[in-house]
């Protein structure tokens, strides 16, 4: 396979008016009572600054910049990708009746944003970026085990209620990369300086298919074994349910908030 090249080219205008959508966006959140939501945002973002900057750049040396300070700005950028990321997964696994909205809010800030900044933005640039050669094999063995241990779950289960959503999981793991690796690309950040356009199609492709998606069996895990016992605002549930029946729950629930009876596989 070929190496791939994740880069990324920007004005600093571009990280202080993500700082600001990422205030509005927790804002937000905690006046719907989104509490549960919020802290899995914050958990991830930490997780992915431990991956970007402790994996990534002090293991791999896969990162280099120019024109700012790697470990600040891959503290933002961890924290911005990674806390929305996570916040979004997580109203997509609850099925929130205005996923809606919030999908269309974080999606119309990664369109327009890099706009912004294009337009607004002054100073010298800054250039970020990674290679993916040393660890897209690690990445592909995290997918296959996840993945593949839902598939066999799935197999051993006669009730199909009792199954893990495979395509919902799957859909949502290269949506939300594919959204904004595609606002990224659109904005000119992502693959600026690449000449071969096919170059910024893989990229694309590859990322979509394979960083964010690879983390959703495990992160299914994570909401349902937190879900059977704990609401979205935190509080302990009146009854708790086993793993199996909260899955049982869950396929049962519409995104509009009523129970219809129906889920993907």
């Amino acid at each position: 396979m070929p190496e791939i090249i994740a880069r990324r080219q920007f004005y600093p205008l571009y990280i202080w008016l993500d700082l600001a959508f990422l205030l509005v966006l927790t804002c937000l959140l905690l006046w719907r009572k989104k509490y549960m939501t919020v802290l899995v945002g914050l958990c991830f973002g930490i997780v992915y600054f431990a991956v970007d900057f402790g994996i990534f750049h002090l293991v791999f040396h896969a990162r280099s910049i120019e024109g700012g300070d790697l470990f600040w700005v891959l503290l933002w950028m961890s924290m911005s990708y990674g806390f929305t990321n996570f916040a979004w997964i997580w109203l997509w696994l609850s099925k929130d009746k205005h996923l809606l909205e919030w999908s269309l809010f974080i999606l119309l800030w990664w369109l327009c944003c890099p706009m912004l900044t294009s337009t607004f933005g002054s100073g010298a640039p800054i250039v970020i970026q990674r290679t993916t050669s040393s660890y897209h094999g690690w990445m592909a063995a995290i997918l296959i085990i996840g993945y593949g241990a839902a598939i066999i779950w799935n197999l051993s289960q006669k009730d199909r209620l009792r199954r893990v959503p495979l395509l919902w999981i799957l859909a949502i793991g290269i949506l939300v990369q594919f959204g904004w690796e595609a606002g990224l690309l659109l904005g000119g950040i992502r693959s600026a300086g690449f000449e071969n356009f096919a170059d910024k199609i893989l990229t694309l492709v590859t990322n979509s298919l394979l960083e964010t998606n690879l983390g959703m069996p495990y992160i299914y895990l994570i909401f349902i074994v937190f879900s059977a016992k704990f609401t979205e605002r935190l509080k302990k549930r009146t009854i708790p349910v086993a793993l199996v029946a909260r899955i049982s729950e869950n396929n049962s629930e519409c995104v509009r908030g009523d129970h219809c009876g129906e889920y993907l596989t």
